[in-house]
């Protein structure tokens, strides 16, 4: 058996230059973290004595006889690319609920990929894992997914990405003083809105809109080098990156209707006028998690604001993609 721990991620800046429809003509260029809630994948051989050849549990159990049968797409496309020929049990757990925002499709890809090549002997660094996994989601399943949410559940950390236009990823960690780390972890705060989406659907407006949207996703491009300043500056002020939040939160709704709704924006309004400095809808929009920066007196004042959602506490710069339990002999 063996189990993979991968973590979720939040993105704070840059978010949208990680098209590869922007990033190859423009250069893109991001700032986030990944945060101490995991996506856990645990792979085992079948023991031949069923009916089905392979079980692949997680909202749903699926019992195929074949890899051409399996319904969940990573797990279809991931068995298939590495020519699995054995019985295959996926088993998925994950803290916080998938289609929220927060990179959990791209977590789960690199978890898999990095469990079932550990199940076959080999060590997967965080390079090969993020590539792959962008491959796989981008040209296999062919989804309407960018370059980063990958780049954080394989390497984990607090880092700023580049998307250079001849396709190279550069992942550099952000060198903080410790008191902006420890400032980052009192500052965050993030509620759940009760509300799932598909990512990919409103991923692909925002991609047919890259035309229409250069302006906002150049701004955009060019906050996440100015939040890198300030970030790694010796006197970080939270106020001054929560004011950059709301600024690239009001760019980030016009890039596509279904980034927010009514809903949406009476919640943030109300996080704002308890105290927060700002905040923004993580992943695509229209739902999931909203994250926001507040300073840790204020926090209680939010909450109760916010008291029909969900509020999860974490830390930032969670590690990346690795494995938490390695017993590769036996079905067991």
């Amino acid at each position: 058996m063996i189990i993979s721990r991968t973590p979720f991620r939040v993105s704070f800046f840059g978010g949208g230059t990680d098209y590869p429809p922007w990033y190859k003509e423009h250069g893109g260029a991001v700032i986030g973290t990944a945060i101490n809630k995991y996506c856990y994948i645990t792979v085992r051989n079948l023991p031949p004595f069923f009916e089905h050849k392979h079980r692949i549990v997680y909202s749903k159990v699926e019992v195929p006889m074949d890899i051409e049968s399996i319904q969940h797409p990573s797990v279809k496309a991931v068995l298939s690319e590495m020519k699995i020929k054995t019985g295959i049990e996926v088993q998925h757990q994950a803290d916080l609920p998938a289609r929220s925002g927060l990179g959990s499709s791209s977590s789960f890809t690199v978890g898999l990929l990095n469990a079932l090549r550990a199940k076959e002997g080999k060590i997967s660094s965080p390079q090969f894992l993020t590539e792959e996994s962008i491959r796989i989601e981008q040209e296999v399943i062919k989804e309407n997914v960018g370059s980063q949410d990958q780049c954080w559940a394989a390497h984990g950390g607090t880092n700023f990405i580049e998307f250079t236009s001849s396709g190279k990823i550069n992942v550099t960690p952000l060198i903080m003083q410790k008191q902006t780390v420890e400032n980052l972890d009192s500052h965050i705060m993030l509620f759940f809105t009760g509300l799932s989406r598909i990512a990919s659907h409103i991923a692909e407006k925002k991609i047919n809109n890259i035309n229409a949207k250069q302006q906002q996703l150049s701004i955009m491009f060019n906050m996440a080098y100015s939040a890198r300043d300030v970030l790694q500056s010796d006197n970080c002020d939270m106020r001054d990156l929560g004011s950059m939040l709301k600024e690239s939160w009001s760019l980030k709704k016009e890039l596509a209707d279904e980034v927010t709704n009514q809903e949406i924006d009476e919640l943030y309004s109300q996080a704002i006028d308890a105290g927060a400095y700002g905040g923004k809808l993580l992943g695509a929009g229209g739902g999931g998690f909203m994250m926001f920066l507040a300073p840790p007196e204020k926090h209680e004042k939010i909450k109760k604001r916010l008291k029909e959602l969900i509020h999860v506490d974490v830390k930032t710069g969670a590690c990346g993609s690795k494995i938490v339990m390695y017993e590769p002999n036996g079905f067991y």
